[in-house]
């Protein structure tokens, strides 16, 4: 009789396993660049863990088929705690900014903060914000985290 059992319980446990698993994969999508049709905007690093003090890499990409315009030569760059406060935005200039379909604009943040510290461990949100040819607010953001 316990043999019989053991055998039930393990079957429950492998299909629902399995079952979990297939929910992650789903839920857990690591996925930052994608290309659409229409007004589509990607925040893009090479990876999600930093080690303190290391550079990154941060890529904004106009992953749409629409030209997506900024109010500064930033790109709406912010990156901030995820409680929101600004940490680090770049030094620009308040021109007019475009990047038309399949463009994108790299940056390097060496985890200096705006007052001159260094970032401590922790996840931050990088973001930028542009507005399409129709006038429509174009949002995107993605997390990182920095480690010691």
């Amino acid at each position: 009789m316990l043999a019989k059992t053991l055998v039930i319980f393990i079957g429950v446990g492998i299909i629902a396993g399995f079952a979990f698993g297939v929910y992650l994969i789903d839920f857990k999508s690591t996925t930052q660049l994608v290309f659409v049709e229409g007004t589509s905007l990607s925040v893009v690093t090479e990876k999600f863990d930093f080690k303190q003090d290391e550079l990154i890499e941060i890529t904004i990409v106009n992953s749409g088929t629409n030209e997506i315009i900024f109010s500064d030569s930033s790109y709406g760059l912010k990156i901030t705690g995820l409680s929101g406060i600004l940490m680090y935005s770049p030094i620009s200039a308040q021109v007019i900014s475009t990047l038309e379909p399949g463009d994108d604009i790299t940056f390097s943040w060496d985890q200096i903060k705006n007052d001159g510290d260094t970032a401590l461990e922790g996840v931050y949100k990088i973001s930028t914000k542009g507005i399409d040819v129709d006038g429509n607010n174009v949002e995107k953001s993605t997390t990182v985290t920095i480690w010691k």
